[in-house]
């Protein structure tokens, strides 16, 4: 079939999802939004996205960007430093982000944190110290990580060091939010038995991702949450296209086929999972 004879992309306004679903990890703050943030806003509620996590990439960006939603109480905030950005980690940044989190209650969580071994240019050995002292911080405020893990593709090194930090530092049975996992079932075995959440992205859809189909059909449904990780990781049908909380409906409906479940139990487990982990009933 030619491009020009394809049938159009369902739009997700056609899964009919109740007003149920989290998006556990957004970064709507940045500047891809700029044109049209409080439309997709809209539209995600109109989807049946209740709350959405936006994730601020260090106390900056935190304090330059959360007036954005200032009148958006369904979004709550999550804030930490990412691997990448591991040089930007100072005193004087850690001590920052400790006073956010003291000030302001619709941050629930420390992260995106972890290690990232996939870019050559980001020092394994400063991301390690970097990534012990944000969970040093999160041990102090009593609040839960979400971490971060990306291997090169030819080696799982960094989700060994990763769980290895996570074991040093006595993260075991705590209250820890694996994001955008992308393992296999053995992984995901592993993640779980050390009594951690696990939140599903959109590539669990990619017709090559059958690794990650694999390790969904492990994941008991009460620890998964879903999310977008938007503007990136898009599900398909929309692959190739910018992503946004609306379309975190295509992941739930693919975990649900892996699943063997319908699209609306896994929307509403996996909101209410969220709503949960983030302690967000109260808020």
């Amino acid at each position: 079939m030619s491009k020009k004879n394809k049938p159009p992309r369902p739009e997700p306004e056609t899964l009919g999802l109740p007003l149920a679903g989290v998006d556990s990890h957004a970064h709507m703050d940045l500047d891809d939004f700029d044109a049209d943030r409080e439309d997709l806003l809209d539209r995600a509620r109109a989807c049946g996205v209740s709350r959405i996590g936006n994730v601020f990439l260090g106390p900056q960006a935190y304090h330059k960007n959360r007036h954005y939603f200032d009148h958006r109480p369904e979004v709550f905030f999550i804030l930490g430093i990412h691997p990448g950005n591991a040089d930007q980690c100072t005193p004087e940044t850690v001590e920052a982000m400790r006073q956010a989190f003291a000030a302001d209650p619709r941050l629930k969580a420390l992260g995106e944190i972890g290690l990232d071994y996939y870019w050559d240019d980001h020092p394994h050995e400063l991301q390690q110290q970097v990534f012990r002292t944000q969970l040093a911080l999160a041990a102090e405020l009593g609040l839960p990580p979400v971490i971060h893990c990306r291997d090169a593709s030819d080696s799982r090194n960094a989700f060994d060091d990763t769980i290895r930090t996570l074991e040093d530092a006595g993260f075991s049975g705590r209250k820890l939010l694996w994001h955008c996992f992308g393992g296999d079932a053995s992984q995901a075995r592993l993640v779980l038995d050390h009594g951690w959440h696990v939140s599903i992205p959109g590539p669990v859809s990619y017709g090559r991702n059958s690794a990650l189909r694999e390790a969904v059909e492990t994941i008991p449904l009460e620890r998964m949450l879903i999310e977008t990780d938007c503007p990136y990781l898009t599900a398909e049908p929309w692959r190739g296209k910018r992503n946004h909380p609306a379309l975190v409906g295509f992941t739930a409906a693919c975990v649900a086929e892996v699943k063997g479940l319908a699209s609306e139990a896994v929307w509403i487990a996996t909101g209410r999972n969220a709503s949960s982990f983030f302690n967000l009933e109260d808020s």
